[in-house]
């Protein structure tokens, strides 16, 4: 009976043994690295060229007295902060000397108008007599009655004029010589510019008047001041400064490689280039309107670099906020908008030139040599680009070689070579949001299988 048992335990192992199956095959695994990969977005449209730089007065001026003398009036506005408006009067020098001047010079030009009167009145009459003496010349016995008493023989004796001289004889020159004196022309000369002498004296004396009054050239505001009523001034003693507000510029400095990008930068009588300047006040970022209004064709000889000067106009007017507000959040109204302040570093934005297509690429993805990573078709490729422009967190790169619905690839791989086999994660996760869609609960791989088990 044992040996029956023993015989039917050999079978059934036996027979567990032939119909056991056999270990399950699975194919080798490839070892394929797994890379973060997302899309690049492809623009179109002009750049904008970045940079960033200073604000400061288009117009600033010294301001200081033409003339001398005590100031007895002074602008409550003239003080460091406070604006003033085109032609408003800053100061006033005491005028008592200078209207005395003037008084002096008008009185200079009184008389010396008499003065020309009266050598225009003598030539009249020196002219009359040449005439009368003239006529007497006709007959040949006219120097017969010439006297000491008529005026033609204050200029030749009776006794030279009763001569008998030939027309063309060396005296007659002489005597022609003198006719210039004889008609009294010259004494008129000196009488008409001594009056214009005290006519030039009479508008220095004008002048010098009005400059007591010291009227602000354009509208701007006060930086500082250094005056006070009752004191003495020179001529060319600084007595403050003052700004103009109607315009501020914006120094950027560019590279060449950013300078290249504006059209028309080095054009005269160009199209205008529109720009953007932006600062930051209170936790929110203003905009205000801008324009290139000229560029530096002398390189920065600290920075090697282009300045490009931006016209900003009416600066003092708020600013928009640069950021849309979300709804139910309170903007800045145009009241609470602060002004640009001259001196504070601003970012700009330049409009360049414009493309048919540019592709925006995060500067993570871009690699030595200006190449990047693209996934097509599962595998890597790598292409060199084209840069336009880099910032702190991306590039704009041309599309050459890009093809269609690029996708980049992120990170670092020990070895990359152009053609290998790549897996995107994002794959994965995208196969497990439609398992999910199709059965209504996640699928699970093996290896989270194995995890919660």
């Amino acid at each position: 009976m044992g040996g029956l048992i023993l015989l039917a335990a050999i079978a059934i192992a036996a027979l567990l043994i032939f119909l056991r199956a056999g270990p399950e095959e699975k194919p080798p695994e490839e070892n394929i690295p797994l890379v973060q990969a997302q899309p690049l977005e492809i623009r179109s449209g002009n750049l904008m060229v970045r940079g960033s730089g200073t604000i400061r007065a288009r117009e600033e001026l010294t301001l200081s007295a033409e003339v001398a003398g005590k100031l007895v009036y002074v602008n409550p506005r003239l003080r460091e902060g406070q604006s003033v408006s085109r032609g408003t009067t800053l100061f006033r020098i005491d005028t008592s000397d200078y209207r005395n001047a003037v008084q002096t010079a008008q009185a200079d030009v009184a008389s010396q108008n008499v003065a020309v009167m009266e050598a225009r009145e003598e030539v009249s009459l020196a002219k009359a007599e040449l005439a009368r003496f003239q006529q007497r010349g006709a007959s040949s016995n006219a120097y017969a009655s010439v006297d000491d008493s008529d005026y033609a023989a204050r200029i030749l004796p009776p006794d030279m004029l009763t001569q008998n001289q030939r027309p063309d004889s060396p005296q007659t020159g002489s005597g022609g010589a003198t006719n210039g004196l004889a008609t009294r022309e010259p004494q008129l000369q000196s009488a008409r510019a001594a009056l214009r002498r005290a006519q030039a004296q009479l508008s220095d004396a004008q002048t010098a008047l009005r400059r007591t009054t010291v009227r602000a050239p354009f509208s701007g505001v006060v930086r500082s001041e250094e005056i006070a009523l009752g004191s003495y001034v020179a001529p060319g003693q600084s007595l403050g400064t003052m700004v103009g507000t109607a315009d501020f510029e914006a120094v950027i400095p560019l590279s060449e490689t950013e300078a290249a990008l504006i059209p028309a930068l080095w054009r005269p009588g160009g199209n205008r280039i529109e720009a953007s300047v932006y600062s930051d006040y209170g936790g929110t970022r203003y905009r205000w309107q801008a324009f290139v209004d000229r560029a530096n064709s002398v390189l920065n000889p600290q920075t090697r670099t282009i300045d490009v000067f931006l016209r900003i106009p009416n600066p003092l007017r708020g600013g928009a906020p640069a950021v849309v507000q979300k709804e139910g959040q309170e903007s800045a109204g145009a009241s609470g908008a602060p002004p640009l302040f001259v001196g504070s570093f601003v970012d700009a934005e330049i409009t360049g030139r414009a493309l048919d297509q540019y592709a925006v690429l995060p500067l993570e993805a871009l690699r030595p040599g200006n190449q990047i990573w693209l996934v097509q078709n599962g595998k890597l490729r790598i292409v060199d680009v084209e840069i336009y422009q880099r910032t702190d967190t991306q590039a704009l790169i041309g599309t050459a070689g890009l093809g269609a619905k690029p996708r980049v690839i992120l990170g670092t791989l020990k070895t990359a070579t152009d053609g290998q086999r790549v897996r995107v994660a994002e794959d994965r996760n995208a196969a497990a949001k439609a398992g999910k869609a199709k059965t209504g609960k996640p699928k699970t791989t093996k290896s989270e299988t194995d995890k919660t088990e």
